[in-house]
C-alpha cells in the first residue's frame, strides 16, 4: 500500500500545476475579449468573434494541457472491476 503522505503530495503538485494553467487560460481569455472588438472593427464582412466559443475551446485546451501536463496514469483494468485507489 502506498504511503498516504507520498500520494496527498502528489495530488497537491497537480492541483497547483491545474491551479496555474488556469491563470494562464483566464488571462488569456481576457486578452483576446480586449481585442475581439478591434479585430471585429476591420473585417465588416467576416462574422464577429463568438466568446462563448472561445471560452468553450480554452476549456478544451485545458483539458488537454492538463492530460499532457501530468504524470502518466495508468490504465484501468479491462475487465469489470472498479479501479482501485492508487
Amino acid at each position: 500500500m502506498k504511503d498516504i503522505h507520498e500520494v496527498l503530495r502528489r495530488k497537491q503538485t497537480q492541483y497547483a500545476q491545474l491551479a496555474k494553467q488556469i491563470e494562464a487560460l483566464q488571462a488569456a481569455a481576457d486578452k483576446l475579449r480586449e481585442v475581439a472588438p478591434l479585430l471585429s472593427e476591420g473585417e465588416e464582412e467576416a462574422p464577429a468573434l463568438d466568446l462563448a466559443e472561445g471560452e468553450e475551446q480554452d476549456r478544451m485546451a485545458a483539458k488537454a494541457g492538463a492530460s499532457s501536463a501530468s504524470a502518466p496514469v495508468s490504465k484501468a483494468p479491462t475487465r469489470g472491476t472498479a479501479p482501485r485507489w492508487p
